[in-house]
């Protein structure tokens, strides 16, 4: 059985968590520093005047003038997800986190997933493995991620639910739609497969300086930027091993956050490599800071890397390509590793003959 948790929301809830006094008020998230001006996601109270996410900002303060605009907070959204995850992960489930409570559970990801998002606030909703067909049927295409110009090929064909796609043959939708339509199809049809690519939960690796004032001089932030990881690297819960990819946040002065995370090719413990590597996200700043925070994230499994002088062949050589995948969907993600399926090799279009299903190993 697999299990979806979908939480609404959960950026505007995470940056709310302090601030109950605003949770029944009209509240939206502020738009993205340096991006367009629109708002974020919003609370209930704030959607029964007529504001919703992607309005731009004027035109929510001209519906609803007592609107209040809270700045995002990213670390403190990936602080509240990690714990949710670590308490999952401590009641012995496997996870495999994926960004956007209810729950619903099924025998399938995508059932599980369609679950949660029509599943009543604060209740499980089960799908039985028989039944998994008939309630997929009259649900909409948007639990589907697709581009906008598949979801108006579809449109056109007058394909509108779930129910409507499944019924088609697959090598059919593989051709007219091309790879995407394809994966399409797999999903709802049942042909993806149920297994759960649980993560290797990391380890609480974390250093952080608060400043007595707020700092807004690179030179500054970079001597202490130095300091983070010097005390990091010193941590006896490295065991000597490099990290592979490490996160730097900051509180910045007058509310709200700000984060970065950096993913190396090869896991590094040498302090100038990382000093170099997350310096320039200190011009990202967008105000002064108040903390830094650094935290080492997925470590590698070596000690250290001893070179070879015969090139890895067997079983030695499949672990060093394992190794490989891993490191690629720690940074890119799970669907970032892809292996080639043939689904049409009669099709005229080159395109239409195969597509890309995520690698399981």
């Amino acid at each position: 059985m697999i299990a979806c948790l979908s939480i609404p929301v959960f950026s505007l809830r995470a940056a709310l968590r302090g601030r109950p006094d605003l949770r029944e008020r009209p509240v939206a998230l502020a738009p993205d520093p340096g991006g367009r001006p629109h708002v974020g996601t919003c609370t209930a109270a704030a959607e029964a005047e007529g504001i919703r996410a992607g309005m731009r900002l004027s035109e929510a303060l001209a519906l609803c003038p007592d609107l209040v605009v809270v700045e995002q907070d990213p670390a403190a959204v990936e602080e509240a997800w990690e714990r949710v995850l670590r308490r999952l992960e401590d009641a012995g489930l496997a996870v495999e986190p994926e960004w956007e409570a209810r729950v619903g559970a099924g025998t399938r990801r995508f059932t599980a997933l369609a679950a949660a998002s029509v599943a009543p606030p604060h209740r499980i909703l089960v799908v039985d493995d028989d039944e998994s067909a008939l309630f997929l049927e009259p649900l909409p295409l948007d639990l589907l991620t697709l581009t906008p110009d598949r979801r108006r090929d579809l449109s056109e064909l007058g394909i509108r639910r779930l129910g409507e796609l499944a019924g088609l043959p697959g090598a059919a939708v593989a051709d007219r739609l091309g790879a995407d339509g394809a994966e399409a199809w797999r999903i709802v049809s049942g042909a993806d497969g149920g297994r759960v690519s649980g993560r290797t939960p990391p380890g609480e690796i974390v250093e952080e300086l608060e400043f007595p004032e707020a700092i807004g001089n690179e030179l500054t932030l970079g001597r202490a930027l130095s300091a983070l990881v010097d005390r990091l690297l010193a941590r006896p819960e490295r065991g000597g091993r490099a990290p592979r990819r490490v996160a730097i946040s900051a509180r910045l002065v007058g509310g709200g956050s700000w984060r970065r995370s950096l993913t190396f090719r090869e896991p590094t413990a040498d302090p100038k490599t990382l000093q170099i590597a997350l310096e320039p996200k200190l011009a990202e700043l967008t105000a002064p800071v108040v903390a830094l925070r650094l935290e080492l994230g997925e470590l590698a499994d070596s000690v250290g890397t001893q070179a070879e002088l015969v090139r890895p062949r067997g079983n030695r050589l499949r672990e060093r390509l394992r190794d490989g995948l891993r490191q690629v969907r720690v940074g890119a993600g799970l669907d970032a590793v892809c292996t080639v399926v043939e689904v049409a090799p009669w099709s005229r279009i080159p395109e239409s003959r195969a597509i890309l299903v995520p690698r399981d190993d």
